[in-house]
């Protein structure tokens, strides 16, 4: 992102991939892009919905799939350029209703085992890496099971809990 500034300080949009190479997240790109008076579409396939809340909440103008066609990535820049935001009405109906995109509001220890519990470890394991007890362990899944069903976001078997770690952005899959 800081070559980016330095080669290109007067940007109008920034098509950002919510997935770099310098693992930056969507978060400190946007806060990079701040001072200057760029708009930004956040680029996502869609596989990481963690990242796109992320990048809402930084204050993107808007997103778009990496599986759109080049016309419909042009119009969204152009879009984004003119002061729109490039958001569908199925993007608008996905924050504001699916499920998928509910935060279920862990706490950072719930967050710690679960990444964890989620990644592979046993309870026992994850235990001795944190420095509580099993039972500890056992009752932050509980309460982790317990909040993804309160938003009802499945969460009954280990798999469930590793696919919603990965969604939420506390595991990364397949890097």
């Amino acid at each position: 992102m800081n070559q980016l500034l330095r080669d290109s300080p007067a940007l109008d949009v920034v098509l950002l991939d919510l997935v770099l190479a310098d693992r930056s997240s969507p978060a400190e790109n946007i806060a990079a892009l701040s001072g200057t008076r760029a708009r930004i579409i956040a680029y996502t396939s869609g596989d990481r919905p963690q990242l796109v809340r992320d990048a809402a909440r930084a204050g993107a103008d808007g997103t778009i799939r990496k599986s759109e066609s080049p016309r419909v990535v042009v119009d969204a820049v152009r879009a984004v350029h003119n002061g729109e935001v490039s958001a569908t009405t199925d993007w608008a109906a996905a924050l504001d209703q699916d499920t998928h995109f509910v935060d279920a509001a862990l706490s950072t220890r719930e967050a710690e085992v679960l990444g964890l519990y989620a990644s592979g470890e046993t309870a026992e394991h994850v235990a001795l890496l944190l420095h509580i007890s099993r039972e500890t362990v056992l009752d932050h899944i509980r309460r982790v099971r317990a909040k993804y069903a309160a938003v009802e976001r499945k969460a009954t078997t280990k798999v469930d809990l590793l696919r919603r770690a990965v969604e939420d952005g506390i595991v990364e899959f397949g890097q």
